[in-house]
Protein backbone atom coordinates (compact mmCIF):
# COMPACT_ATOMS: atom_id res chain seq x y z
CA UNK A 1 0.00 0.00 0.00
CA UNK A 2 1.72 3.13 -1.25
CA UNK A 3 1.07 6.81 -1.78
CA UNK A 4 0.75 6.05 -5.49
CA UNK A 5 -2.37 3.99 -4.73
CA UNK A 6 -3.92 6.89 -2.79
CA UNK A 7 -3.19 9.33 -5.62
CA UNK A 8 -4.62 6.96 -8.23
CA UNK A 9 -7.86 6.96 -6.28
CA UNK A 10 -8.16 10.64 -5.43
CA UNK A 11 -6.18 12.31 -8.20
CA UNK A 12 -3.17 14.59 -8.20
CA UNK A 13 -4.90 17.96 -8.18
CA UNK A 14 -3.64 20.24 -5.42
CA UNK A 15 -4.98 23.62 -4.36
CA UNK A 16 -2.07 26.07 -4.30
CA UNK A 17 -1.52 29.74 -3.46
CA UNK A 18 1.19 32.24 -4.23
CA UNK A 19 3.32 33.45 -1.28
CA UNK A 20 2.17 37.07 -1.69
CA UNK A 21 -1.56 36.28 -1.25
CA UNK A 22 -3.09 37.44 2.04
CA UNK A 23 -4.24 35.26 4.89
CA UNK A 24 -7.76 36.58 4.30
CA UNK A 25 -7.61 35.26 0.73
CA UNK A 26 -6.23 31.96 2.01
CA UNK A 27 -9.02 31.63 4.59
CA UNK A 28 -11.63 32.32 1.90
CA UNK A 29 -10.07 29.70 -0.38
CA UNK A 30 -9.89 27.08 2.37
CA UNK A 31 -13.52 27.70 3.27
CA UNK A 32 -14.76 27.70 -0.32
CA UNK A 33 -12.93 24.47 -1.16
CA UNK A 34 -13.69 22.88 2.23
CA UNK A 35 -10.06 21.91 2.73
CA UNK A 36 -7.61 22.25 5.60
CA UNK A 37 -4.41 23.34 3.86
CA UNK A 38 -2.96 24.82 0.68
CA UNK A 39 0.50 24.29 -0.73
CA UNK A 40 2.39 27.52 -1.35
CA UNK A 41 4.10 27.69 -4.72
CA UNK A 42 5.33 30.49 -6.92
CA UNK A 43 3.54 29.15 -9.97
CA UNK A 44 6.35 26.78 -10.87
CA UNK A 45 5.04 23.78 -8.84
CA UNK A 46 8.11 24.07 -6.58
CA UNK A 47 6.97 23.76 -2.97
CA UNK A 48 7.72 26.95 -1.02
CA UNK A 49 5.62 26.11 2.03
CA UNK A 50 2.28 24.91 3.29
CA UNK A 51 -0.43 26.94 4.99
CA UNK A 52 -2.99 25.20 7.17
CA UNK A 53 -6.03 26.37 9.07
CA UNK A 54 -3.90 26.01 12.19
CA UNK A 55 -1.34 28.49 10.82
CA UNK A 56 -4.07 31.07 10.21
CA UNK A 57 -5.59 30.57 13.67
CA UNK A 58 -2.15 30.92 15.25
CA UNK A 59 -1.53 34.21 13.42
CA UNK A 60 -4.95 35.60 14.37
CA UNK A 61 -4.38 34.52 17.97
CA UNK A 62 -1.10 36.43 18.07
CA UNK A 63 -2.04 39.55 16.08
CA UNK A 64 -5.83 39.68 16.08
CA UNK A 65 -7.71 40.41 12.89
CA UNK A 66 -4.73 42.42 11.58
CA UNK A 67 -3.15 39.04 10.82
CA UNK A 68 -5.57 38.59 7.92
CA UNK A 69 -3.68 41.27 5.98
CA UNK A 70 -0.38 39.41 6.35
CA UNK A 71 0.96 37.60 3.30
CA UNK A 72 0.86 33.83 3.25
CA UNK A 73 4.66 33.58 3.36
CA UNK A 74 4.64 35.26 6.80
CA UNK A 75 2.43 32.57 8.37
CA UNK A 76 3.12 29.43 6.33
CA UNK A 77 5.27 26.53 7.43
CA UNK A 78 8.35 26.96 5.25
CA UNK A 79 10.09 23.73 6.20
CA UNK A 80 7.69 21.28 4.58
CA UNK A 81 7.87 17.54 5.07
CA UNK A 82 7.08 15.73 1.83
CA UNK A 83 6.76 12.19 0.60
CA UNK A 84 7.07 10.38 -2.70
CA UNK A 85 4.55 8.13 -4.39
CA UNK A 86 6.68 5.08 -3.54
CA UNK A 87 6.38 5.71 0.21
CA UNK A 88 4.22 3.18 2.04
CA UNK A 89 1.11 4.07 3.99
CA UNK A 90 2.90 3.09 7.21
CA UNK A 91 5.81 5.43 6.39
CA UNK A 92 3.55 8.42 5.77
CA UNK A 93 1.52 7.67 8.91
CA UNK A 94 4.76 7.80 10.87
CA UNK A 95 5.82 11.08 9.20
CA UNK A 96 2.44 12.68 9.93
CA UNK A 97 2.33 11.43 13.51
CA UNK A 98 5.89 12.49 14.27
CA UNK A 99 5.38 15.93 12.70
CA UNK A 100 1.86 16.35 14.14
CA UNK A 101 0.30 17.49 10.88
CA UNK A 102 -2.55 16.26 8.70
CA UNK A 103 -1.42 17.12 5.16
CA UNK A 104 1.62 15.85 3.32
CA UNK A 105 2.59 17.10 -0.14
CA UNK A 106 3.85 14.52 -2.62
CA UNK A 107 6.98 15.56 -4.47
CA UNK A 108 8.42 14.27 -7.72
CA UNK A 109 11.59 15.61 -9.35
CA UNK A 110 11.56 18.62 -7.00
CA UNK A 111 8.00 19.62 -7.86
CA UNK A 112 4.55 19.23 -6.36
CA UNK A 113 2.91 16.04 -7.63
CA UNK A 114 -0.05 15.67 -5.28
CA UNK A 115 -1.10 15.86 -1.64
CA UNK A 116 -2.42 13.32 0.83
CA UNK A 117 -4.25 13.87 4.08
CA UNK A 118 -4.50 11.75 7.17
CA UNK A 119 -8.08 11.04 6.08
CA UNK A 120 -6.81 9.56 2.81
CA UNK A 121 -4.35 7.36 4.72
CA UNK A 122 -6.92 6.17 7.25
CA UNK A 123 -9.43 5.39 4.48
CA UNK A 124 -6.87 3.24 2.66
CA UNK A 125 -5.87 1.42 5.87
CA UNK A 126 -9.52 0.67 6.69
CA UNK A 127 -10.06 -0.72 3.19
CA UNK A 128 -6.94 -2.86 3.61
CA UNK A 129 -8.08 -4.24 6.98
CA UNK A 130 -11.57 -4.99 5.60
CA UNK A 131 -10.04 -6.79 2.62
CA UNK A 132 -7.79 -8.86 4.90
CA UNK A 133 -10.76 -9.75 7.15
CA UNK A 134 -12.77 -10.88 4.12
CA UNK A 135 -9.86 -13.04 2.93
CA UNK A 136 -9.62 -14.65 6.36
CA UNK A 137 -13.37 -15.34 6.38
CA UNK A 138 -13.13 -16.93 2.93
CA UNK A 139 -10.17 -19.03 4.01
CA UNK A 140 -12.00 -20.26 7.11
CA UNK A 141 -15.16 -21.01 5.10
CA UNK A 142 -13.23 -23.18 2.63
CA UNK A 143 -11.01 -24.92 5.20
Amino acid sequence: MTVRLILEGKGRDVVTMEPHATLAQAAQLLGARRIGAVVVTAGDRKIRGILSERDIVRAVGELGTEALSLTVDKAMTAKVSTCREANTVNEVMEIMTRGRFRHLPVEKDGQLDGIISIGDVVKLRIEEVEREAEQIREYIATA
